[in-house]
C-alpha cells in the first residue's frame, strides 16, 4: 500500500529483526532494516522513515552514538527514536532519552507493547496512519470513514487525491518536492513520471473549490513543489 508509514528497525540480531519486521508489517506498516549503525546512519538519510526502532548494542557504532548523530543533523532529528536495551537501570534509561530517543523500551519485551510505543510516536508524525481526524483551516481529513468535508461540506476525492491530501494536512506548511510526494503518495517502488503530480494537485484543488470555499489552500512553491497554506 503506498502511502504507509515507514519504519526502520537497527538490531544486529538477525532472527530478532526479522521477528520485528514480521509483527511491523502485520501492523500494516513497511519496513526497512538495519544490522549496524553505520548501515542505519545512512539509510536513514537516504530514505527517512517516520520512526525509528534502535538497539543499543550494536557492533562498530552503539545505538546511543547512532541516536545522538541523528538528533544532531538537521535532516533527521524530528524523526521519533525508540531505544531497545536490555540495560534496565534508571541511569541507562536517562541517559538514552537525555541523548535524544523519544522512547526507551527495556527487553525483553512484549511485541504488543512494543506496538503501542509505536503507534504512539506515529500519532505525533503520521496521525493519519492510526485513524486519527486531520484539520486545517476550513478542511476536515476523516480516516475512519474516509470522507473529506470543507466548511461543513462534503468534498468527493479520488483515492490518489486523498492520500496526497492526508500527506498535505498531516505537515501543513511543509514544502514537499514533486519526488517526495511520489514516494509518500504512490509508493517508493513505483515509478510514476513527476508530472503525473502536478495532474493530481490539479484534481484535488479543483475538488476542493466547493461552492461555499473557493480559496486554495494549496500553495505552489516554484522551483520547489507545493504546501498547504
Amino acid at each position: 500500500m503506498a502511502g504507509e508509514p515507514l519504519v526502520l528497525i537497527v538490531e544486529d540480531e538477525p532472527a530478532q529483526r526479522e521477528v520485528l519486521a514480521y509483527n511491523i508489517r502485520a501492523e500494516g506498516y513497511a519496513v526497512i532494516s538495519a544490522g549496524a549503525g553505520d548501515e542505519a546512519l545512512v539509510m536513514a538519510r537516504e530514505t527517512p522513515p517516520d520512526v525509528i526502532v534502535l538497539d543499543w548494542m550494536l557492533p562498530n557504532v552503539s545505538g546511543i552514538e547512532v541516536c545522538r548523530q541523528l538528533k544532531a543533523a538537521d535532516e533527521t532529528r524530528k524523526i521519533p527514536v525508540i531505544m531497545l536495551s536490555a540495560r534496565s537501570e534508571e541511569v541507562d534509561r536517562v541517559r538514552g532519552l537525555e541523548t535524544g530517543a523519544d522512547d526507551y523500551v527495556v527487553k525483553p519485551y512484549s511485541v504488543a507493547e512494543l506496538l503501542a510505543r509505536l503507534r504512539t510516536q506515529l500519532r505525533r508524525t503520521r496521525p493519519a496512519a492510526v485513524g486519527e481526524h486531520l484539520t486545517f483551516e476550513d478542511i476536515l481529513l476523516d480516516m475512519e470513514e474516509h470522507r473529506v468535508y470543507r466548511n461543513g461540506q462534503q468534498v468527493s476525492l479520488g483515492p490518489t487525491e486523498f492520500r496526497l491530501l492526508t500527506a498535505f494536512m498531516e505537515r501543513p506548511g511543509r514544502v514537499w518536492s514533486r519526488e517526495q510526494l511520489l514516494d509518500r503518495v504512490w509508493g517508493r517502488d513505483i515509478y510514476v513520471d513527476s508530472r503525473t503530480v502536478d495532474v493530481h494537485v490539479g484534481r484535488l484543488r479543483k475538488a476542493l473549490k466547493t461552492a461555499s470555499s473557493d480559496t486554495d489552500p494549496i500553495r505552489t512553491v516554484r522551483g520547489a513543489g507545493y504546501a498547504l497554506g
